[in-house]
């Protein structure tokens, strides 16, 4: 990412969502220590597939710049297998769904397929303190459509009711988050708030004007009177007789 782009303000937005998610998680905790098994080393969650917001992307794709080069190109292999997976993945939920599965068998599906974080590395998050929204919130119940869903190694039981995070309440949040950051940049891709991004390509995507849509200013203009002249056609070919 151009470092001369600033979107300091819209990440401390988010970085304020993300305190709040960490204290609903934390509540959770207290309150269903039983049901709660997110322990130390655990990474069930690490090999979840989902997308990101694109204010999360450019986060993460942010705070993986911080890294050192060594890190940085070990962990772009792994993302690039990552990447390649996720796409067969998801082309064939497409066919299932052309083939007739609903909407909630398809997310089902989605939830039984595996692919690992390429931030995963010698089994801890690089960057787990800047680690997306679905990572801190998973091992809690969720409302993903109209089905609710856990992590497997959790112990809330099956028709037991309990708190539930509905994710598209906090997935129009982020959606919101990323309309106002593409306003501010001045993109002239008015519908770039709406994609969704996998981690690996978060981290392969270099988010560069060109990617962004933004113009490029130049600081000091060359006048006008000391531009290259660039003769015309006559003056080149001759002057017609």
């Amino acid at each position: 990412m151009n470092s001369d782009m600033d979107m300091s303000p819209y990440f401390a937005r988010l970085e304020e969502m993300m305190q709040g998610v960490d204290r609903i998680f934390q509540k959770m905790n207290n309150d269903y220590p039983a049901e709660v098994q997110c322990d130390q080393g655990c990474t069930d969650c690490c090999y979840a597939l989902f997308d990101l917001s694109l204010v999360e992307a450019l986060y993460l794709n942010k705070k993986f710049s911080s890294l050192d080069q060594d890190t940085r190109n070990m962990i772009l292999i792994q993302a690039d297998k990552a990447d390649r997976r996720t796409y067969k993945i998801k082309q064939q939920l497409i066919k299932a769904h052309r083939a007739g599965s609903s909407e909630a068998e398809v997310l089902r599906m989605a939830a039984g397929e595996k692919v690992q974080c390429p931030l995963l590395v010698q089994e801890k998050c690089v960057l787990y303190a800047s680690r997306p929204m679905t990572c801190r919130l998973y091992g809690l119940p969720m409302k993903v459509g109209e089905a609710s869903v856990t992590c497997s190694m959790s112990r809330f039981e099956p028709g037991v009711q309990y708190p539930t995070v509905d994710m598209q309440k906090l997935q129009d949040q982020m959606l919101h988050l990323s309309r106002d950051l593409v306003r501010g940049i001045g993109s002239r891709y008015a519908d770039l708030h709406k994609m969704l991004i996998p981690v690996s390509m978060a981290l392969l995507t270099e988010y560069d004007h060109e990617y962004l849509g933004i113009k490029i200013r130049e600081e000091h203009p060359e006048p006008e009177s000391s531009k290259k002249k660039v003769p015309t056609r006559e003056w080149v070919l001759g002057s017609k007789e």
